[in-house]
């Protein structure tokens, strides 16, 4: 899986249901824990509230503390761990979750950098990327896996995603290879037409 280094996967606030369940965005993966799985998670961020942020620093006392970040002291795999943030952007704070891994002592500022940048754009924009890992957050693991026996060797593995067809059948196709009208009709009607945005 070719995956940029930091990336956003989720567009607006995700409540705490939403929250809990993108912190293992990949559960369903096949050989789950047989390998390093570090890949996966590192970079992944997106935006929670207040609230959620205020109970994730209550559960437990934090690893570390700087100023608008703290990492959670258990480890989802390897040197991989959660940091949450509260950052002021455009005057107003926005709390956010994501992966850090803390064997390179710059993650975490890394990552402080790169929400700040894409949160600070003028204009509401989703790249192609972004709106796909949109798609997989939001896509209930009913509708979504990895592909199996079914699919041509080279593919397997690989996310997927049910889509419908126009004769009202429905089928599993790869997730990165939706066009672009699947991925319209497999957003929310608020995202759907947002313009493209320039991929950092």
């Amino acid at each position: 899986m070719n995956l940029p280094p930091v990336r956003k996967v989720f567009e607006g606030v995700a409540d705490r249901r939403q929250m809990f369940r993108m912190f293992d965005r990949h559960a369903q993966r096949p050989n789950r824990w047989q390998g390093d799985d570090s890949v996966l998670y590192r970079g992944e961020w997106f935006e929670i509230g207040q609230v959620e942020h205020d109970y994730m620093f209550e559960v437990l006392p934090p690893l570390w503390m700087r100023g608008d970040m703290f990492a959670m002291r258990e480890f989802l795999t390897g040197s991989i761990t959660s940091v949450f943030l509260s950052l002021t952007i455009d005057g107003r704070v926005r709390c956010f979750h994501g992966y850090c891994d803390l064997s390179d002592p710059r993650s975490p500022d890394g990552l402080k950098a790169v929400i700040t940048e894409r949160e600070s754009r003028l204009a509401k924009a989703m790249t192609r990327e972004e709106r796909l890992e949109h798609i997989w957050s939001a896509t209930n693991d009913d509708y979504r896996g990895y592909a199996d026996w079914r699919f041509p060797h080279a593919a397997r593995g690989k996310r997927i995603v049910i889509v419908y067809r126009h004769d009202r059948g429905r089928d599993f196709k790869l997730l990165d290879q939706l066009t672009d009208a699947e991925i319209g009709a497999k957003l929310p009607v608020h995202l759907r037409y947002l313009p493209d945005a320039i991929a950092a």
